[in-house]
């Protein structure tokens, strides 16, 4: 299996020109930067990219045929693996936004290229040494590449803490909410049986047909394999989000939100500025730049902004989900910059994505969290837990619920000083480079 594909040959050709190149440069590590799903999860680890090419260091991103057009306006070397139909195939799949069905859906959209960066590091000059900053669910890719090169250091950043599968600080099980009051052993004993009678076989027969094809031994519990493989990880979240615990792996290494920007402030569209300017500040819903299926989410929102009277702005690039006709107090755009729009809005109804729940922190507004699935249920909790947000399940979704959490969000003063107080502790200030440094030290660390 080939695991580059690019547009054309002469994108391919490119590529590989780009890398060649900067393999013969010197002989510092070649950092592989790999991530994998929406763009929540790839543009942290693109600004990481850029910030560590900008400290000096080689760089080179291996990541989802889907998202090449946004990686190559990042200036950042990169190669792919997989195809724009078999990226699009998942997003389509509805199964990818159910909490229990859709971890399936991403297993499968990945097995068929489990090899890809074993087959990257292969290509490389046997003198060309290289370092690995891997998103969790590609940490089973990383440790195949290992048979390429044993020696592989493997870094591993956590965008969310749900990741980390905790049972100390585990808020909940999918949308089921865990009390504080359940013993330790319980939660363990919850975990046990999530991985044993639903993750482990999904996953275990596919990943260990490709270990056996490297002659690495069977793998017994997926989980345990994504914790443990790594030699080192951190947090893509701070401490007043969420603090280390007990059973996260170690050594483990406290963090920071990182911005999801990856080029220049962007502009407003001119229609959005005209549309914030002639009235009140509006509502902006968003259920994520995957999710495809969200019809009756954009349809309730609708009829929650008529009942409350309130200016609302749909933000989605997949136009055919929303409502057939919408009222001229009613925006949609396809996208648009958070960190620009955000401070001029007056909430946000969102999926709870780590980076929407990020930018809203910042933006000091309150947040309407409706998870569908996977960390959103979790993310949403902690930013409850912080007085910023109510939480809202998808599948509880209606438009009397949606109202009356607005209205209560919009009103209480308890929520304004909240959101207040967080989006001062969120203002811009140096931390990306203390954060840097601790990736540096992860990354390169040889003792």
């Amino acid at each position: 299996m080939e695991a580059v594909t690019t547009e054309s040959n002469s994108d391919l050709a490119a590529v590989r020109t780009t890398a060649h190149g900067m393999f013969n440069q010197s002989q510092k590590p070649l950092v592989i930067i790999t991530t994998s799903g929406t763009a929540g999860d790839l543009l942290p680890f693109v600004r990481l990219g850029q910030c560590l090419l900008e400290r000096g260091h080689r760089v080179m991103m291996l990541i989802p045929g889907f998202h090449d057009a946004t990686v190559q306006a990042s200036g950042l070397p990169f190669q792919t693996f997989g195809t724009h139909e078999e990226f699009q195939a998942q997003l389509n799949d509805p199964d990818l936004w159910d909490e229990r069905k859709g971890w399936g859906v991403v297993w499968k959209g990945l097995v068929p290229h489990l090899n890809a960066m074993c087959q990257l590091i292969e290509r490389l000059p046997a003198e060309q040494s290289c370092v690995v900053l891997c998103h969790p669910i590609l940490v089973p890719m990383a440790a195949l590449a290992r048979a390429a090169r044993p020696d592989l250091r493997i870094v591993c950043p956590y965008l969310a803490p749900s990741n980390l599968c905790s049972s100390h600080d585990m808020l909940t099980a999918g949308s089921l909410r865990i009390p504080s009051w359940i013993p330790i052993s319980w939660r363990q004993a919850l975990w046990r049986l999530i991985h044993k009678g639903w993750i482990d076989p999904l996953t275990l027969p596919s990943l260990n047909a490709a270990r056996g094809q490297h002659k690495l031994p069977p793998v017994r519990h997926f989980f345990e394999h994504m914790l443990t493989v790594p030699d080192a990880s951190l947090g893509l979240f701070p401490s007043w989000f969420a603090t280390v615990q007990l059973d996260w792996p170690q050594p483990f290494t406290e963090g920071d939100f990182v911005s999801a920007r990856i080029s220049s402030p962007a502009a407003l569209s001119p229609e959005l500025e005209r549309f914030l300017s002639d009235g009140t500040a509006p509502i902006v819903f968003t259920p994520g730049t995957g999710h495809q299926h969200a019809a009756r989410y954009f349809n309730v929102a609708a009829n929650a902004l008529k009942q409350l009277g309130r200016r609302g702005l749909f933000i989605t690039p997949h136009a055919a989900q929303l409502p057939d006709s919408l009222p001229s107090d009613i925006m949609w755009q396809p996208h648009a910059p958070f960190d620009a729009l955000l401070p001029r809005v007056a909430a946000i109804v969102h999926h709870g994505g780590i980076g929407t729940t990020a930018e809203a922190f910042r933006a000091g507004i309150p947040q309407l969290i409706v998870p569908f699935a996977y960390d959103q249920f979790d993310n949403g909790l902690r930013a409850k837990r912080l007085g910023v947000a109510k939480v809202l399940l998808a599948k509880r979704l209606t438009t009397t619920r949606m109202q009356k959490r607005l209205a209560y969000l919009l009103t209480s003063r308890d929520v304004a000083r909240a959101c207040s107080t967080l989006g001062k502790k969120c203002t811009p200030k140096p931390g990306l480079p203390w954060l840097l440094d601790c990736i540096e030290e992860a990354l390169f660390q040889t003792s």
